[in-house]
């Protein structure tokens, strides 16, 4: 039987990924829909190889360049955010939410709406929007499978009888884990994306230096495993070999293991419930020797007291994070703020905007996305000046 896939986010780095692992995968699969946004030419090479039925940038000035791009392929072609979420919505069995950032909610949420198995990969449907989120998971009577690679890990460990006493996601620690502070001040948006273990998108690079990354996924833990904000705890594990633990009642705890490679989680998400095999190197525990482990200093990396400080809070408060993060992080790429300041303006717009309120609909969400960012902008602005 041919499974019909779609990929929000084909031309990132999950979306290539999981292109790489179907091209390996034996089972029938027929790709659906690909979107992208400004990398025409590769969106385009991979609706071609794929021989996908629609292919969709979510820039509409770039409609005609794709559709020159896919002249002759028989490939369909849509662009506009609209057209995204028409994307998410069209038949497939299985999508991948690869979007990155708050422009993935709203594709993602169709996609849930309609019952497909949504591979979850974007954070910001969690952070700024879980119970929305989750209602229509719950709804739509979709199937929800986490890729990050700690909550795919957790997933993958979790025993169906007993609830997690405590659920552990180990960070690498990033390339700053044993810089000064005042190093780290002078960071440059080129040596935090290089990041030491995965291979990833600048964005999310810098997110994992300045630890966002697992203050986001904190968030996500607490509403995928419905865990309470003191049973998720991080460890920094430099290795990046085990993607996550579960501690249980009974003091045992299962810990999931593999070479710090994403086509591990989405081969996992995309062959659930069983597993396929994958052209993944396979662990050598002699080569390795040891595995090591520390407490993070939450004074070097704010990022997760931020987090918690969401997490106990609740309302509206992880999607004021988010989307603070996100205004500082472009803010800090573009030159304009220091790599430690990111974390001043995050905290600074949490402590001044009211986000007791759960966001009701997706355009509350919106609407507090679009404060907490007009807010940190001005923050960002006034450091910067």
């Amino acid at each position: 039987m041919v499974r019909r896939i779609t990929i929000l986010g084909a031309t990132g780095s999950i979306g290539r990924s999981t292109l790489d692992v179907l091209g390996h995968l034996d089972e029938g699969f027929a790709v659906e829909a690909l979107t992208g946004a400004a990398n025409i030419a590769l969106l385009a090479q991979q609706a071609r190889s794929v021989g996908a039925r629609l292919a969709v940038t979510a820039d509409p000035a770039r409609y005609h360049d794709l559709k020159a791009a896919l002249s002759g392929s028989g490939v369909a072609v849509a662009a506009g955010p609209q057209a995204v979420i028409e994307a998410a919505q069209a038949p497939a069995d299985w999508v991948m939410a690869g979007i990155v950032g708050a422009a993935g909610l709203a594709p993602t949420l169709a996609a849930a709406a309609r019952g497909a198995t949504v591979a979850l990969a974007n954070k910001e449907c969690l952070v700024a929007a879980g119970p929305l989120f989750l209602r229509a998971i719950a709804e739509g009577a979709a199937t929800l499978i986490p890729v990050d690679s700690e909550h795919s890990a957790i997933f993958q460990v979790l025993e169906k009888t007993a609830k997690p006493e405590r659920i552990i996601l180990t960070a690498s620690g990033g390339p700053f884990r044993d810089w000064p502070l005042e190093r780290m001040a002078q960071a440059t948006p080129q040596q935090a994306s290089a990041h030491p273990n995965w291979s990833m998108g600048a964005r999310i690079s810098i997110d994992s230096a300045s630890m966002f990354n697992k203050a986001l996924e904190m968030i996500e833990a607490k509403w995928l495993f419905d865990a309470a904000p003191r049973q998720v705890e991080v460890v920094i594990h430099p290795q990046s070999i085990i993607h996550s633990m579960v501690g249980y009642a009974d003091g045992a705890v299962l810990a999931q293991l593999g070479p710090p490679d994403m086509r591990g989680a989405i081969g996992y998400a995309l062959s659930w419930p069983g597993r396929a095999a994958l052209p993944l190197a396979r662990l050598d525990f002699a080569a390795l020797g040891r595995l090591d482990f520390f407490a993070p200093d939450e004074a070097r990396f704010p990022a997760l007291r931020l987090a918690r400080a969401a997490l106990e809070a609740g309302g509206a408060a992880g999607c004021v994070l988010n989307a603070a993060k996100e205004t500082a992080l472009t803010a800090f790429m573009a030159g304009k703020i220091g790599f430690l300041t990111m974390a001043h303006v995050v905290e600074e717009a949490m402590d001044g905007l009211d986000a007791q309120a759960a966001p009701a609909s997706l355009e509350d969400v919106f609407a507090i996305d679009a404060e907490a960012r007009r807010v940190a902008g001005g923050l960002c602005a006034a450091r910067a000046a």
